[in-house]
């Protein structure tokens, strides 16, 4: 039988610009709402009773902020990770996403506005991260993940084996979490 690590995927709390209806992306410094702060105190009540060894986050200030809270109720430090960055929308960015957004959605794998990255890539720069992951010694726990709303469904797609035209169609919500149960990859040299 295969050990599995869960992974538990969590978007982050609200944030200004979500509260505002904006496209982020990439926009690196937007921080919570007052909501956001109290989703991320959700998150680390929810996942108080997990034992978490490892708590990664996107580098972006969004996911910086909820990670924090629930890497101390732990007593972890979190550890940013850029490949976790949401996926760029380029000169969409800031723009209404009442409007832009279901563009996006209905766009292919092989299409982004100018500037921006495809689902495709997000999905491939995804996919090397878990790789990566597999090949480091992580401690023994759980492993959670702070990202954006479009790098959770890059990751779920990811982790099932599924290739970026099969991603989730629907965003998850801010303070959300989907636990998956990942198989440890056997030790190097062990089969």
């Amino acid at each position: 039988m295969t050990a599995c690590v869960r992974w538990h995927l969590v978007r982050h709390g609200e944030s200004m610009w979500n509260a505002a209806g904006l496209l982020q992306g990439r926009t690196a410094d937007v921080g919570l709402t007052m909501r956001g702060g109290q989703q991320s105190c959700a998150v680390a009540a929810a996942l108080a009773g997990a034992s978490v060894a490892a708590v990664l986050t996107s580098d972006q200030r969004r996911c910086r902020e909820t990670a924090e809270v629930v890497a101390a109720r732990h007593g972890l430090a979190v550890r940013p990770e850029p490949a976790l960055r949401e996926q760029a929308h380029g000169c969409w960015e800031g723009r209404p996403s009442a409007v832009y957004g279901p563009l996006l959605a209905a766009a292919g794998p092989d299409w982004a506005p100018p500037g921006g990255e495809t689902a495709r890539s997000l999905h491939a720069r995804v996919a090397a991260l878990v790789g990566r992951l597999h090949r480091e010694p992580l401690p023994d726990g759980d492993l959670v993940v702070v990202t954006h709303g479009e790098t959770v469904r890059a990751l779920l797609a990811v982790l099932a084996g599924h290739p970026p035209e099969a991603m989730p169609r629907e965003l998850p919500g801010n303070g959300s979490v989907h636990a998956v149960a990942v198989p440890r990859p056997a030790p190097v040299g062990v089969r």
